[in-house]
């Protein structure tokens, strides 16, 4: 997944649910050094007994904000969706040549 475009991620689950799986394995792919390089990543944990749907907010370089729902997406559709618009930008970077 690419993940040099990417600014900001919220992720909002219920780590106890099997449909929050896309969300424990969309954290578990960010690189260790994201926070360090500036990536602001949020994740937030909610109770067991919660209902409210896993979701996945992200923001990329150019000011484009993703929201997704990822209680109905798998993580093939997830980092999918991400790297499409990453490729986007990174064929930009690469023909404005910086």
């Amino acid at each position: 997944m690419i993940t040099r475009f990417l600014t900001d991620v919220r992720v909002k689950f219920n780590p106890f649910s099997p449909r929050s799986k896309s969300a424990r394995i969309f954290l578990s792919l960010m690189p260790p050094n994201a926070r360090a390089d500036g990536m602001k990543i949020e994740s937030k944990m909610l109770p067991r007994a919660s209902k409210d749907p896993a979701t996945l907010a992200l923001k990329f370089k150019d000011g484009k904000e993703m929201n997704l729902d990822l209680e109905k997406m798998r993580i093939t559709e997830v980092t999918e969706q991400v790297d499409r618009h990453s490729r986007q930008l990174a064929r930009k970077e690469e023909l404005l040549g910086n």
